[in-house]
């Protein structure tokens, strides 16, 4: 008899007839929202305290309440409760057992709030807890690659622009620059925690309630800074799923952007590092074949990632205030996006765990393309009261002269460089070094390895 009672849809006495299945199905989302169900029962316990402590409930009843919550988490937890797509979402799944528990009294903890405000607390305080997760990911990577860096401080290659050899720069150096986009994606999903951080529940469906709530209370309880100001924008808000999708499609493009760099210098063409047979899968017909799928599947999967933020803002775009079933949508997004780039994080460490520098190679390269041209231009600016643009004209002279020879810069004489430049003196040819090109970009942030060696124990220890 309870279970016929309380199987009936929350709204069976308004409208009486049976919706079509097709309906049925749109209408629920608990195959996505189940998952949370910690959340709502978090958020569940804090409104019934809360209404307790305004005398909106009988002490008595918060009991049978918060107990009633704390069994059904319980049956969560151990697989033994079952969903339900006849209740359409987490809240009225859990809401409805609530009723087979605890009996009629189940009917008080909807008192003075709506599906509108529970939604939207739960998912900010999930969205609080996976920023939370994805920020230690973060750490992770950066600890792997200040640890991959420390290892290669004087390894040598060549810096590129538009994927010419351009500078030469330390290896160490170059990956920093990944813990420099890491540490921007961290803020991004920190200012994005700091955003979000006002309680949204008790405005209701839209307007707020009558009843006199304590919303300072359940803010506290939550570990919400403060209570959100009106209630209209607090049903409506999606601002903060745009940032988290933001700030995850960024820094997806992050892991892009090193993953391409990766599969650059793996082919056979760059030849600068090798990956271990734990990060790179074979092919169907060509026996010898090591291919880094894994690295092409973190770039592959940045696509996704950013076509989940266009499908959020597209939704937005054209809503008035406040709740649509346009909104339902945002979940399933935000979860995909947030597995997606959790997983890939795993998967970019791993892959920097399993590759090595091919250290001869990347010497090899940095010795091609002129690339000490600048020294020399800064060398004639310091030493032969050059203007910068005279010392260029003068560089770009003598790299022709070397080109026309087949030479490289290091395997010029003094008497060549002579040749384009009379009062050139020996020393000049100290500056053709790769070594000594690397320690003479000493200005702050630059490759000189003392730089590299500074950041590197100055990043160590604030990720310890």
């Amino acid at each position: 008899m309870i279970k016929n009672k309380y199987n009936q849809v929350v709204w069976n006495k308004r409208i009486k007839k049976k919706r079509s299945s097709i309906f049925q199905e749109i209408g629920s989302s608990i195959d996505i929202d189940k998952r949370l169900y910690k959340e709502d029962i978090i958020a569940s316990l804090a409104h019934v305290e809360m209404l307790s402590k305004q005398k909106i409930i009988k002490q008595n009843i918060k009991n049978k309440i918060k107990k009633g919550l704390k069994k059904i988490e319980n049956e969560i937890k151990k697989n033994k409760f079952l969903f339900s797509k006849k209740h359409e979402d987490i809240h009225m799944n859990i809401e409805k057992r609530l009723f087979q528990l605890i009996g009629d009294d189940a009917g008080f903890i909807h008192t003075a709030r709506s599906r509108n405000d529970q939604v939207i607390t739960d998912f900010k305080l999930w969205t609080k807890s996976s920023t939370n997760n994805l920020d230690k990911k973060l750490n992770k990577i950066i600890k792997t690659i200040l640890k991959v860096a420390e290892r290669n401080i004087e390894t040598i290659m060549p810096g590129f622009t538009h994927l010419k050899n351009a500078q030469p720069v330390s290896l160490a150096h170059y990956l920093l620059a990944y813990v420099e986009m890491f540490q921007r994606d961290k803020k991004r999903l920190l200012n994005n925690l700091e955003n979000l951080n006002e309680n949204p529940l008790g405005v209701a469906a839209l307007s707020g309630t009558s009843f006199n709530i304590d919303r300072f209370f359940t803010t506290k309880k939550l570990n919400f800074k403060t209570p959100t100001k009106n209630s209209i924008d607090t049903v409506a808000d999606r601002d903060f799923v745009l940032d988290f999708l933001f700030a995850v499609s960024v820094c997806s493009l992050h892991l892009s952007r090193i993953a391409e760099e990766l599969i650059i210098w793996n082919s056979d063409g760059f030849n600068l590092i090798t990956l271990t047979d734990k990060v790179v899968t074979g092919s169907s017909i060509m026996p010898q074949k090591k291919n880094p799928d894994p690295l092409e599947f973190l770039r592959g999967k940045t696509g996704s990632i950013f076509g989940n933020l266009f499908s959020m803002l597209t939704i937005l775009k054209g809503l008035p205030l406040s709740y649509f079933k346009d909104l339902q949508d945002d979940k399933e997004i935000v979860f995909r996006s947030y597995d997606t780039l959790y997983n890939c994080i795993s998967i970019l460490d791993e892959i920097l765990n399993n590759f090595k520098p091919n250290k001869n190679q990347m010497l090899s390269l940095a010795n091609k393309g002129f690339v000490t041209a600048t020294d020399l231009a800064d060398y004639l600016v310091k030493n032969n009261n050059k203007t910068f643009r005279e010392a260029y004209q003068i560089t770009a002279r003598i790299v022709n002269y070397a080109e026309r020879r087949k030479l490289k810069l290091n395997e010029l004489k003094l008497n060549d460089l002579k040749k384009v430049e009379p009062k050139l003196k020996s020393n000049v040819l100290n500056i053709f070094n790769l070594k000594n090109s690397i320690k003479s970009k000493k200005s702050f942030g630059g490759t000189s390895f003392n730089n590299v060696k500074k950041m590197i124990t100055k990043y160590k220890k604030i990720y310890k």
